[in-house]
């Protein structure tokens, strides 16, 4: 039997949660699904810029583990630019912070948190 998934803490819900290629209908697309903690390890190394050591940390996970996050959202991501798919973005195993000391989570499907497992 396997682990269950450790919470992943995000600062916030996606502000957009949908793209998709410019001219092409979306009946003639495939859709690449992006998990909210993917989209979390992206913002905080390749906007934020922070080492995958302090971002796992922000995360609440091992540097290991946000590797294979980060790794995963990479691949999603370069898989919908490069072959014009959707990207939507939703689902995963997380907990929205709410403020500073905010690292307790409640179980996975409620309070917004993601309830997928990816």
């Amino acid at each position: 039997m396997s682990r269950p998934p450790k919470c992943r803490f995000v600062d916030q819900e996606p502000l957009v949660v949908y793209f998709k290629p410019r001219g092409i209908p979306m009946r003639n697309l495939s859709e690449a699904v992006l998990s909210v903690e993917g989209f979390e390890a992206i913002r905080l190394t390749d906007i934020e810029g922070l080492d995958q050591d302090s971002a796992a940390a922000k995360m609440g996970i091992s540097r290991q583990t946000f590797g294979r996050v980060l790794a995963i959202a990479r691949k999603t991501l370069a898989n919908a630019i490069v072959f014009g798919m959707c990207l939507k973005i939703e689902g995963g195993n997380y907990q929205v912070l709410k403020g500073a000391g905010d690292r307790q989570c409640q179980a996975f499907g409620s309070g917004g948190a993601g309830d997928d497992n990816r």
